[in-house]
This record gives structure tokens, sequence and C-alpha cells, in this order.
């Protein structure tokens, strides 16, 4: 797949370091259910691209405009 750009889903592990976290945040946050995953068996999680990525800007939108 040469080009990131390309992968239609991240790994946890491509997630934690996106988001600087510990593996244990991330994983945390996949089994609550916060980053938006699909368990393919029970050793493996994907996470799509696109969904991620729309969460994480709606994440960002929430943090830099705060409810009033």
């Amino acid at each position: 797949m040469g080009n990131n750009d390309e992968t239609l889903v991240l790994t946890p592990n491509e997630v934690r370091k996106i988001l600087k976290c510990s593996r244990s945040v991330i994983y945390d946050s996949l089994r609550r259910g916060t980053i938006p995953s699909i368990r393919i068996s029970p050793r493996k999680i994907i996470i799509p691209k696109h969904t991620f990525m729309k969460w994480l800007n709606e994440a960002r939108g929430n943090t830099l405009h705060p409810q009033e």
C-alpha cells in the first residue's frame, strides 16, 4: 500500500501514535467505544480511517469551542 493516504483502516498502534497516548489509554477507549472501531476477531481490532478522522475533527472542534 505505499501511500498512507490510501489506507482504509488504522491499527490501535497507529491510533496511539496519532493521539500520542499510552497503549492502555487506547485500548480502554476502544473497549468503551469512545474511539470508533470494528472487532474482527477476539484479538484483532481495526479502526476505519475515515470514521476515526471524522471523530477526531469533531472532538477537536468541541475542545476548541467549548459550550458556554
